[in-house]
């Protein structure tokens, strides 16, 4: 099987709050910042809205056609940076582009994980929300949109605090 989960995957089922991972290179982020501050994790509860999405193709292949370079990791990096300071800042608008922002990047990178299904996803909310991407290598999952506004058929998430 050619696919890994990274390190972020675990780190993110296990850790409870809001936590920056920052790499150096290596596997392992060499620290961790974690947010516990309520006001921010009530700000993410209430902006961020996930869309089911139909399950990923058998055929879904991600990492057929990459096109990873310096340039497009230092774009999709740019983007989390600028996710990491709206959310801080709690500003929605920030983070609902920089949100999409980092999609693009990361598309760029990964033109697979745009199937059909999740392109007619995206089409339906795009022009009405503030941000969107999807989770994960895409194909399939949820379609992830930042508003302040409720979405229709989408579910809200609950962070763990403790």
């Amino acid at each position: 099987n050619p696919y890994i989960s990274g390190s972020q995957d675990a780190i993110g089922i296990v850790m409870p709050c809001l936590n920056k991972l920052n790499y150096n290179n290596d596997y392992w982020p060499e620290s961790i910042e974690t947010v516990k501050d309520a006001d921010v994790l009530d700000f993410i509860e209430k902006n961020l809205w996930l869309v089911p999405l139909a399950p990923r193709d058998s055929k879904y292949d991600v990492l057929s056609e990459t096109h990873i370079d310096a340039d497009g990791a230092k774009r999709l990096a740019k983007a989390a940076e600028e996710c990491w300071n709206a959310i801080i800042a709690k500003d929605v608008d920030a983070w609902g582009k920089a949100t999409t922002e980092s999609f693009k990047a990361q598309g760029a990178m990964f033109p697979n994980m745009v199937s059909p299904h999740v392109e007619k996803a995206i089409e339906e909310y795009k022009d009405s929300v503030k941000g969107y991407k999807i989770t994960g290598a895409g194909g399939g999952g949820y379609l992830i949109i930042i508003n302040d506004k409720p979405i229709d058929k989408a579910i809200q998430i609950r962070i763990r605090r403790k």
